[in-house]
């Protein structure tokens, strides 16, 4: 079965373990220590290790079309911040008491606005269950409406790329505008409830930290299950050949639709899985610079991996948080000096060279690839 066969791949195997070993030991170091230990692992270190595990999920989901479909789409983070304000306008109906005196079910900024009643479009977000939903058919929708157009037009290359981008831009200036009903550059901001908890306590924090872990793997699995199926070979070869594809009668159109549609779905749980741990979403996760920042992130790690994607956003996230802590300005000269740096030197990322040194021990270890100095000196 195709659903199963990924379990039996050593680098899903190891992946999962290596995923679940770091899931099992934040949170020993996190209840099991007192605070004065110096192992131990702080709320807020919990929710920046789940962030990390948020965008390593959005890499994933970039991974599956850049590097198996050949689609560079510097889009992605639009179907990111969609789920995000789903999961945003859900944490925003749970206000409950906490509203504007006269105004108990508004956000505070329509009543800032002299909004007097909720629009149409966030009816249902105060139920969790739709509000879920939401997370995956808002990106899903988008995906499968977009991608339809232009896959059935045979746009390819650089030019939809370039059109994933505008649309990425399109809809930043869009959720700008206070008009939008989706709080103007400010975002959504100030959740205190998710599931009728305290969003800020450390056991709500370490679940959300669990979640995300959860959702990487089972993202991962899924991804996974495609790229080894006669879908994922299609879509190779759909990458390396599309016309040659094409002429053996495939409808390339369909498999590049629905591997970009399961793509955005996955980069909606990414949004809504971050937005929670760090308390906001506003038009700057629409920007088409982060959504370049992504791509970077699969470049960094190793394309068609789906490992190395993971690899790349912690790595390259856990240097923006030092860098950004210690010279802000000189982030953006180090992302390109580390971007050229492994263009050059490691073309296949991270996991190309992990792969490239796995190789060279298993053939050094070989007991055939061993001269034999008796034959050479008869």
């Amino acid at each position: 079965m195709w659903l199963t066969r990924p379990f039996s791949e050593r680098s899903t195997q190891l992946f999962l373990g290596v995923l679940i070993a770091a899931m099992t030991l934040v949170t020993f170091l996190h209840l099991a220590l007192p605070e004065s230990n110096p192992l131990y692992v702080n709320a807020y270190t919990v929710n920046l290790f789940g962030k990390y595990l948020s965008y390593a999920l959005l890499a994933v989901a970039v991974d599956l079309v850049w590097g198996y479909l050949g689609i560079l789409s510097l889009g992605h983070g639009a179907f990111f911040a969609l789920g995000g304000y789903a999961m945003g306008m859900y944490l925003m109906r749970q206000i409950g008491d906490r509203g504007v005196y006269g105004h108990p079910e508004l956000p505070d900024f329509m009543v800032f606005l002299n909004w007097d009643s909720l629009p149409w479009y966030w009816a249902g977000f105060d139920m969790a269950w739709f509000a879920f939903l939401m997370v995956l058919l808002a990106p899903g929708l988008l995906a499968l409406v977009f991608g339809f157009l232009a896959f059935r037009s045979r746009v390819t290359g650089v030019y939809l790329s370039i059109i994933t981008q505008a649309l990425t831009f399109a809809l930043m200036l869009a959720f700008f505008r206070n008009e939008m009903g989706f709080g103007g550059n400010n975002g959504l901001t100030d959740f205190r409830d998710i599931l009728g908890f305290n969003l800020r306590s450390d056991s709500v924090r370490l679940g959300l930290f669990l979640a995300t872990g959860v959702a990487l793997g089972l993202g991962y699995l899924i991804c996974r299950a495609i790229a080894s199926s006669k879908l994922g070979r299609v879509c190779v070869a759909t990458r390396d050949a599309e016309a040659r594809t094409r002429f053996l009668g495939y409808r390339v159109e369909r498999f590049q639709l629905f591997v970009f549609v399961v793509s955005a779905m996955l980069a909606g749980v990414a949004g809504a899985l971050y937005v929670p741990q760090v308390g906001i979403i506003n038009p700057s996760e629409f920007s088409p610079l982060f959504s370049i920042e992504i791509v970077l992130w699969v470049a960094l790690g190793g394309r068609a991996t789906l490992y190395g994607a993971v690899i790349g956003a912690i790595l390259v996230n856990y240097a923006k948080t030092i860098f950004t802590g210690v010279m802000p300005e000189a982030w953006l000269f180090a992302l390109g000096a580390m971007f050229v740096l492994v263009t050059v030197f490691l073309p296949k990322g991270v996991a190309g060279l992990l792969a490239y040194r796995r190789k060279n021990s298993t053939s050094s270890s070989t007991p055939g690839n061993t001269s034999n100095t008796k034959e050479v000196s008869a």
